[in-house]
């Protein structure tokens, strides 16, 4: 697909880097926000306005979703005023919001309905993954849709892979998580040893994840930990809906996952705490505080 025009819905902190890679690469675009002052960055360089994700798909090929919660999902795709009765003929729907695999089988059932297509593409790589187009982007669809928007992912990020049919790239999306939520439980644990050591944490951070217990959350958020810094990369409100959605998803295999819940547990002590709107890195502050 040489370089239709596209939407793309949600401003948050990953959609608005997202969206500003395509638009330097040349696409055109359609933006819609519940907040218009959340897309102005886009619409200073060079995207339009659109009242309603309908507006945004009705010019659209291809349309991308970033949202935070499968309800907004439903609802800018699905519901009245939304993308589905809008787009034309042979369009696609990208989700790239972390979301349910039932709720992205149906949206590709709904999409076919209208003769249009839908991919489930979840990410991952936080905030800096979406700044730096290196997100790894898991995908669920048929393959041929998969094949036609493969530029515009190539576009966001490094590794991207299709999976298999519609809700395929959430079911990869929640292993990722699932790996994620017990991870940063061992990361935090292990720098509050190594604070209560008198160590230097920056060092400590540096050495250890050069070896064995590299990762993600230790590499790239520890060093956030260390500082106080508590600003989003990703929400903790998000990652407790991400668990939530991989248990219930789970629990309809008959997986019994202990693990997943006892960091479920350590979440939602950090909701009770006021830290949704923090990021996942605020979890430090929580065994903190159970380790006076």
């Amino acid at each position: 697909m040489d370089k239709p025009n596209i939407s793309w819905l949600g401003t948050g902190v990953m959609g608005v880097p997202m969206a500003t890679h395509l638009l330097q690469a040349g696409y055109e675009m359609r933006v819609f926000s519940r907040t218009r002052a959340k897309a102005e960055k886009l619409l200073e360089m060079g995207a339009q306005w659109a009242d309603s994700p309908a507006e945004a798909a009705e010019a659209s090929q291809v349309v991308l979703s970033m949202l935070g919660y499968p309800e907004e999902v439903e609802e800018a795709l699905l519901g009245e005023n939304g993308v589905r009765d809008a787009l034309g003929e042979g369009g696609i729907v990208v989700d790239m919001t972390t979301s349910s695999p039932g709720l992205a089988l149906r949206i590709a059932r709904e999409m076919e309905r209208k003769q249009c297509f839908a991919l489930d593409a979840p990410v991952s790589g936080g905030d800096v993954g979406a700044r730096n187009a290196s997100l790894a982007i898991m995908c669920g669809g048929a393959r041929e849709v998969f094949e036609q928007a493969l530029p515009i992912l190539e576009v966001l990020g490094e590794r991207i892979r299709w999976f298999g049919e519609a809700g395929s790239g959430q079911r990869v999306k929640m292993a990722n998580q699932i790996l994620i939520a017990s991870t940063m439980i061992g990361t935090v644990e292990s720098l509050l040893y190594a604070q209560r050591s008198n160590l230097d944490l920056s060092q400590v951070i540096d050495l250890i994840g050069r070896g064995a217990a590299g990762c993600w959350s230790l590499n790239q958020l520890g060093p956030r930990m260390v500082r106080g810094d508590w600003a989003p990369g990703f929400y903790i409100k998000h990652f407790i809906k991400d668990i939530g959605i991989a248990m219930e998803d789970s629990k309809r295999m008959g997986l019994d996952l202990k693990g997943l819940e006892l960091a479920m547990s350590f979440y939602e002590m950090a909701r009770e705490e006021n830290y949704e709107e923090d990021g996942t890195q605020a979890l430090f502050k929580v065994l903190s505080k159970m380790n006076p």
